[in-house]
């Protein structure tokens, strides 16, 4: 690879991580109610059609190149593409089919588009890639409880999230998920209740 090819490529990188710290940030803040609340810097803009314009003309030149593609389908992710993002997971996994985090992402993306048997599919094939995959696990559980209304699933799948992860980051919030199934029917999906 070209040298210049590396540069975009980290930069790329860089400012992916950055978007999804900065997303995972967000997602997670804790109830703080004790300490007042600090004022931080803004966040800096994150220009999405310069990366994925940056990011395409790289795997036009090198097909080949899996980071480039998995950082495309994670731009697309951040910007709210999902068929796009799909499709460049799609590539990226044709180059390594083997990666928990890639097949989690685009099983995220198979849920968003409605496309709940093939995001459990991704999810399933994740966990059996690294059984020890909190979030495939996690996702897994999601899409059981709020797509597919399989509350029994949900609990089994959050069940061994917790056995995998009893007391670390996301276990309080399973639990949590957990406690709202008990008020939920445990028949089969698509069994008829009394």
């Amino acid at each position: 690879m070209k040298k210049e090819t590396w540069m975009l490529v980290g930069a790329a990188m860089i400012i992916g991580v950055l978007v999804g710290v900065l997303l995972s940030s967000m997602g997670d803040k804790p109830n703080r109610t004790s300490a007042p609340a600090t004022s931080a810097a803004p966040a800096p803009a994150v220009n999405y059609q310069q990366n994925i314009q940056m990011l395409t003309d790289i795997v036009r030149r090198e097909p080949e190149n899996r980071d480039a593609w998995v950082q495309l389908g994670h731009t697309y992710f951040d910007s709210n593409q999902p068929m796009k993002a799909i499709e460049a997971y799609s590539k990226a996994l044709q180059l390594n089919a083997s990666d928990p985090d890639v097949l989690t992402d685009q099983g995220i993306m198979f849920r968003q588009v409605g496309w709940f048997d093939k995001a459990v599919e991704n999810f399933r094939k994740a966990n059996e890639i690294n059984p020890r995959h909190l979030q495939s696990l996690y996702n897994l559980g999601v899409v059981y409880r709020y797509d597919l209304q399989d509350f029994a699933k949900a609990r089994q799948i959050w069940s061994r999230y917790l056995e995998l992860n009893p007391s670390g980051p996301g276990a309080e919030q399973i639990r949590q998920e957990l406690a709202s199934l008990e008020a939920q029917p445990t028949s089969p999906v698509g069994a008829p209740q009394n």
